[in-house]
This record gives structure tokens, C-alpha cells and sequence, in this order.
């Protein structure tokens, strides 16, 4: 009899912080909306202000509610949120914060073929970067709504939308056109993340998009050594992610790929800098 597969380090880290951003356990009882100071305050990952146990913002809803109202204000906090975010973390964000990030790699675990990624993943892998400008920087102006969440966020249908309308009567008025039209498209969310390792993250999810461009340079995540490295690819092989070098634009540093590596050449990004220190002792 195979033995029982423990949860890894990660993925209690990833069920805790789930837990912390829906944490107003209250709420989910009586169905209500956190309206507490806390809700001003942005939580890293994508996690919907609406759902009853939330303490916190959303980052990329935050960020729609603010472009909306330019010109008449300049989204200063949530963009000086995203940029601290983005600057301590990138998309570690992705593998560790998000909570939307569990649930999808949860439902890759049901037993089905699975579709690795290739070319064609790759390129749709860059869709992303197109629903960010269209549906985070473009569609918000002209609607004076946010697009992203209001159209398409699957986070905002599963943690919110569905739980109010199913347990709270005084909701029932959202039911309509644009909530069916949610339900199915998270329907379609839901079988494409069972067949394709997080499937939202790498096609859709703007927030991913936007702390990609911090990847290369976060403060923490993964790194490789150039020195030791031999370029036999095996870190690419073994991840998930569209990946083409680790900590590219696609990776989650999950860390998955360091115990691959056979000289040892990638490390978390604070653990190359004690041993570069260490290094630098030994020749002095």
C-alpha cells in the first residue's frame, strides 16, 4: 500500500494564507460583506473583496475601482502597493499568496490525461499580457467599472458570487444575464485547470501579468548561479510552468526546480547572497 502523500511546506503555506485573507469566519454565517477599515488594505494575491470572509482588498480590483476615476485622481496607493508587492516579491506572489493559486492546483490533481505545455501554451500564455491592458488599463476608463472582476474574474464567482447567492436571500437580485454568464465561464475555468497545471495563471490572470515584470528583479524568490550552471535543462523539464529559464516572466518560483538542478546552481535569492558572502571570506 502506497503511503499517504503529505502536504508539502508550500502548499500549507498556501492553505494558511488562504485562511488569513478570508479569516472574518463571522461573515460566512450570516452572509455578509466585511465592512471593516481593513477592507482599504490589499491583500498580495487574487483574493475577491466580496466574498463574506474577506479582510482585505484585492490588488487587482483595487486597481480597477482607482484607473476608473482618472483623471479626476491618480491611483497613487494601489500603485504604490503593487510596485512594493511586486518589488519585495514578483510571482512568488503567485506560488506561495495566492489563494486562487491552491485551488487550481488542487483540481490538477484529479486523476485525468493532462495537457503539458508546449508551443502552443506558450504562446497563449502571453493572452494574459492582453486582457491586462484591455480589461485592467483600457476597459475601466470607458466603463467607469472594473471590467476584470464585473466580466471575467473567476476568484470573484466562486468565493463571492456563488456563496451569497446560494446562502443569502438578499441577493438574490444579482442572479441574472451576467452572473450566468460568470458561472459558465468559471465552469470552463474549472475543466481547463483539471487538464492544464494552472491553466488561469498562465492564460488569463492579469495580476500574474503585472508582477511578472518584477520576476528578474524581486528581493526575494529563486535565482540560478551562471557559474554552476551546464545548461542541461532539467530544471525547465521538470516545471509546469511555460517556462523557457528559471525566473523568467512565466515562473511562480515555486521552487520545484531546485532539487533538479545537479550542481546545485539554483537557490532561493537570500541563499545565494550568504553564499556569495561566504565565498568572498574564504579569499579574503
Amino acid at each position: 500500500m502506497d503511503k499517504l502523500k503529505l502536504p508539502t511546506k508550500r502548499k500549507i503555506f498556501q492553505l494558511f494564507t488562504a485562511l488569513l485573507y478570508n479569516s472574518d469566519l463571522v461573515n460566512f454565517t450570516n452572509q455578509t460583506i466585511n465592512q471593516s477599515k481593513t477592507k482599504g488594505i490589499c491583500v498580495p494575491g487574487l483574493n475577491c473583496y466580496s466574498c463574506p470572509g474577506a479582510i482585505a482588498a484585492c490588488p487587482l480590483g483595487s486597481l480597477q475601482f482607482a484607473i476608473a476615476q482618472i483623471p479626476n485622481k491618480f491611483p497613487f496607493y494601489i500603485v504604490g502597493t503593487l510596485l512594493i508587492f511586486g518589488g519585495l516579491f514578483g510571482r512568488l506572489i503567485c506560488g506561495f499568496l495566492c489563494p486562487f493559486g491552491l485551488i487550481q492546483e488542487l483540481l490538477y490533481k484529479i486523476p485525468t490525461p493532462k495537457i503539458k505545455k508546449n508551443r502552443i501554451t506558450r504562446k497563449l500564455s502571453y493572452l494574459k499580457y492582453i486582457l491586462l491592458i484591455v480589461f485592467i488599463f483600457i476597459l475601466p476608463i470607458v466603463l467607469l467599472s472594473p471590467a476584470f472582476c464585473k466580466y471575467i474574474c473567476p476568484a470573484g464567482t466562486l468565493e463571492a458570487g456563488i456563496p451569497l447567492v446560494i446562502f443569502g436571500n438578499q441577493f438574490d437580485n444579482i442572479v441574472g444575464k451576467l452572473f450566468n454568464w460568470k458561472f459558465f465561464l468559471l465552469l470552463f475555468i474549472i475543466i481547463l485547470v483539471v487538464f492544464v497545471y494552472r491553466g488561469f495563471c498562465k492564460f488569463i490572470c492579469p495580476l500574474g501579468a503585472i508582477y511578472s515584470f518584477f520576476n528578474k528583479y524581486s528581493i526575494f524568490g529563486i535565482t540560478v548561479n551562471e557559474k554552476k550552471c551546464i545548461n542541461c535543462n532539467k530544471c525547465i523539464n521538470v516545471c509546469k510552468m511555460d517556462v523557457k529559464k528559471v525566473n523568467d516572466h512565466e515562473c511562480i518560483n515555486c521552487g520545484d526546480c531546485i532539487s533538479s538542478c545537479p550542481t546545485n546552481a539554483i537557490h532561493w535569492k537570500k541563499r545565494k547572497i550568504k553564499g556569495e558572502r561566504e565565498i568572498e571570506k574564504n579569499k579574503t
